[in-house]
């Protein structure tokens, strides 16, 4: 009888692929372990066990498996389910999911090298400059990577040369995967078996005496290991013995001393162990009660409570419950900048059952955290992260807290799958029968709708904690302030005078721009002529601190011209206003005042974020400007202002979620001011302060927004009470990507009837050479969401099917934000 295994390769395809197997190794092998497989004329791919069968394909000879690379699963079954759910639901393939769900070490990769052909005799007078080099170069050693062969003829582009050896049977081609994981290994040294006795080492010291060095390196390991029972690391004899690396190994070589290696973690707590839990306030004990009421029925819970109202302290009992039924608790988080401030919360209480999860931590630490998880070590009972953390391999999951539910920054954009941490997170606890917690001061519209129709379970904590009131809001009318000429730069009068008195109260203050560099525009007052990118519709931001002007959208950019390149006046002006430009004038109007940058271009270092949060948690700066990295529930004790730049940016945005997203903003912004004792001020200017969105935020009426969001979105046929799929299309030919969305949509409105809308083009038109289109398409909830899925992957697949449009990208973003 002939075995098979399914796998899934982590490339877009959408079936499964079949492989050949031995008995014996059908019987090892079993869903969820790695296996590295031939695919294509000669790459080899890592890919996952799916299932072990009998039944030969039938459209194709399958190949034989090139190694299996794993003795356990590392990935479970409820792990496979859930990414077959988000493969369907988000309408990718599940390879896309297995890509992004596993930490990329996993993925072994296969590297080409070239090796010399010995069968063959070469003359050497056939071989051009740049072949006789890779020959020359392959007489010394036996093999070369690609990268290696690039370097000796200096020439990115290799293929040419490569080809021209294979013909003349030079040189032959052979794949070899790698493991790119390497576990980190400490040194450690301890004294030789023939020296423990004490005469011994008397006789060894005595024969040291010439060697003062090697002595002292003795004497002080003798005295470690007698005052600490850990083994001792070599770095910390050096330290200690005032030895050097020479001194050490030549002891070792001699047989005194005896080195070896553990293996360690590179994430390590090295704190106390947990503190004793705060005690609940009534307000707090009420939604604990609540929650915990809502839990037994088994519904997914909102917690609705007002900034600064102590939500976290009943995160911290929920998972204390969790810990002590000795089951895994998952802490999800928007945005990496809140995951250094709870950490540290988090590790007084729990010690070291946490582990953390995101994108800022290198390759190899993640695989730690991953092996970690799945193997239930207690380190990682706990887990705090961003949205991948939701990927983790979970075996007893009984806890997931989704904080700060309403941000946007919990879906994924690009690559595929184009998922909402959210929601996924909520059909996670299904599969786990765990318990799920959205928590949110602004709950996005969806959550707060199913709250209210009986879907979820509600909790409320309307108090802030320690009854501080709730911040006082101002609005500033700039367009008031501009004709009484009371504007300094960006800053009115009122505002001015708000930073003046927090400074002289030695008090910090926030301000709030949702622009970073620092003018989103540089324009010729002669011709009016303003640099744009050439792969993008979009005109180019000035950054001051490197003098050049950036595209937001591919990365290109230059430097700042010193005259206009259409006309070549020198008159060069900037419109609009970034972080840099807020930063620059503060350093002019208050120069005594310490000021600091948060935004994308600040935080790029993996603790980036951590560094400017704990400077300004330890009042080592006054005034913190930033972007909405600011706005994602940190705290800070002693802010007692916080200024909004420019409301109205946020306002006039060509989106269905323009006015929430604002009220969201503009309410967790002004939460970060006067979080003790004293009330905190914010100051919001605006060009239009009678706006109902900025009314509503300044008397924080959560109620009236949310009840005039739901009745526009019911008008107009957005979610919550109805879906939406986007289909973007991309190509770099205008004619062609009309032609083929006009194909395309026309097609969707037979199927699908009038709900389709578009094709349109986005606000920026063009990124990265590539042309963009949408097409919307709103789903009701009477309308089957899997039947509509169906019948859009079937017209795409006649879309394919036309030769002239298969060059075009589709690209779907279910219920896209």
């Amino acid at each position: 009888m002939q075995y098979f295994i399914d796998v899934i390769l982590p490339i877009p395809l959408e079936k499964l692929f079949t492989y050949a197997v031995s008995k014996e190794e059908a019987e090892f092998l079993c869903a969820g372990m790695r296996v590295g497989v031939p695919f294509g004329k000669s790459k080899i791919y890592t890919a996952l066990v799916y299932r072990v069968h009998t039944d030969a394909p039938k459209l194709y000879e399958a190949k034989e498996i090139d190694r299996i690379l794993d003795e356990h699963p590392i990935v479970n079954t409820i792990q496979l389910k859930h990414w077959q759910w988000i493969a369907d639901y988000y309408m990718c393939t599940i390879g896309e999911v297995f890509r992004s769900a596993v930490p990329g070490a996993f993925l072994l990769e296969s590297e080409t090298l070239i090796l010399r052909n010995d069968k063959e005799e070469v003359d050497e007078s056939t071989l051009e400059d740049d072949e006789f080099l890779v020959y020359e170069a392959l007489q010394h050693q036996s093999a070369l990577k690609v990268q290696e062969v690039s370097a000796i003829v200096d020439r990115k582009n290799i293929l040419p040369v490569l080809n021209r050896l294979i013909e003349k049977n030079v040189v032959l081609l052979k794949e070899e995967m790698y493991e790119q994981y390497k576990p980190k290994l400490i040194r450690y040294v301890k004294l030789g078996k023939a020296y423990l006795e004490e005469a011994k080492l008397e006789a060894l010291l005595n024969d040291l005496s010439r060697a003062p060095k090697q002595s002292q390196v003795v004497l002080s390991l003798f005295q470690l290991q007698a005052t600490s029972k850990k083994p001792i690391k070599v770095t910390e004899l050096e330290n200690i013995s005032g030895g050097s690396k020479s001194v050490i190994k030549s002891l070792v070589n001699k047989g005194i001393l005896e080195e070896y290696f553990i293996r360690t973690d590179r994430v390590n707590y090295e704190g106390d162990e947990g503190g004793e839990l705060k005690a609940l306030n009534e307000y707090q004990q009420k939604a604990f009660d609540d929650i915990s009421e809502s839990f037994k029925e088994d519904k997914v819970t909102l917690l609705h409570g007002v900034t600064s109202s102590g939500k976290t302290e009943v995160y911290v009992r929920l998972i204390e419950e969790c810990v002590q039924r000795g089951q895994q608790a998952l802490y999800l988080l928007p945005e990496i900048a809140l995951t250094t401030q709870l950490i540290s919360r988090l590790q007084e209480y729990f010690g070291e059952l946490v582990s953390v999860f995101h994108s800022k931590y290198s390759v190899q630490e993640r695989v730690e955290v991953y092996n970690n998880v799945l193997l239930k070590e207690n380190k990682a009972q706990i887990v705090i992260g961003a949205r991948s953390a939701l990927f983790l391999p979970f075996s007893d999951l009984g806890l997931i807290i989704v904080d700060e539910e309403h941000e946007s920054s919990f879906k994924q954009f690009d690559p595929a799958p184009r998922y909402h941490a959210r929601d996924a997170a909520v059909v996670l606890a299904k599969l786990h029968k765990a318990n799920i917690l959205l928590g949110s001061a602004t709950p996005s519209i969806e959550s707060f709708y199913n709250a209210k129709i009986g879907k979820y379970g509600y909790a409320e904590i309307s108090r802030r904690y320690g009854n501080v009131l709730m911040p006082d809001i101002e609005l500033v009318d700039l367009k008031e302030q501009s004709r009484k000429r009371r504007m300094k730069g960006h800053f009115s009068e009122r505002l001015f005078l708000g930073i003046q008195e927090a400074l002289e109260a030695g008090e910090q203050v926030i301000l709030f721009q949702n622009r970073r560099g620092y003018a989103p525009i540089v324009e010729c007052t002669t011709c009016g002529h303003s640099p744009q990118c050439p792969n993008c519709d979009v005109s180019l931001t000035y950054h001051q601190y490197k003098k050049q002007l950036r595209c937001h959208y591919c990365g290109y950019h230059m430097a700042l011209q010193k005259s206009c390149q259409a006309c070549g006046s020198p008159t060069l002006d900037t419109k609009g206003f970034g972080t840099e430009q807020v930063e620059k004038e503060l350093e002019t109007l208050f120069p005594d005042a310490k000021t600091w940058r948060m935004d994308l271009d600040t935080t790029r270092g993996k603790h980036g974020y951590e560094k400017i949060i704990t400077a300004f948690e330890q009042q080592e700066m006054d005034i913190l400007v930033g972007t909405q990295m600011l706005t994602k529930g940190l705290d800070f004790r002693n802010v007692s202002l916080v200024g909004i730049m420019n409301a109205d940016s946020l306002l006039n945005f060509p989106d269905y979620r323009a006015h929430e997203r604002c009220f969201q903003l503009l309410t967790q912004v002004a939460g970060r001011a006067g979080r003790t004792k004293k009330r905190g001020k914010v100051l919001i200017q605006s060009y239009n302060p009678y706006h109902q969105i900025l009314q509503q935020v300044s008397t924080h009426d959560y109620d009236s927004m949310f009840k005039e969001q739901l009745y526009e979105r019911e008008q107009y046929k957005y979610p919550p009470n109805n879906r939406v799929i986007r289909i973007t299309f991309k190509h770099k030919e205008y004619n062609k990507l009309n032609e083929a969305t006009e194909w395309f949509a026309k097609a969707l409105r037979t199927t699908l009837g009038g709900n389709v809308l578009g094709p349109e083009y986005p606000p920026v038109a063009r990124v990265r050479n590539l042309y963009l289109k949408n097409v919307l398409i709103k789903i009701p909830h009477a309308q089957s969401a899997v039947k509509t899925k169906a019948a859009i992957k079937r017209i795409e697949k006649s879309f394919h099917s036309v030769g002239q449009y298969r060059s075009v990208r589709v690209i779907y973003n279910v219920d896209h934000i």
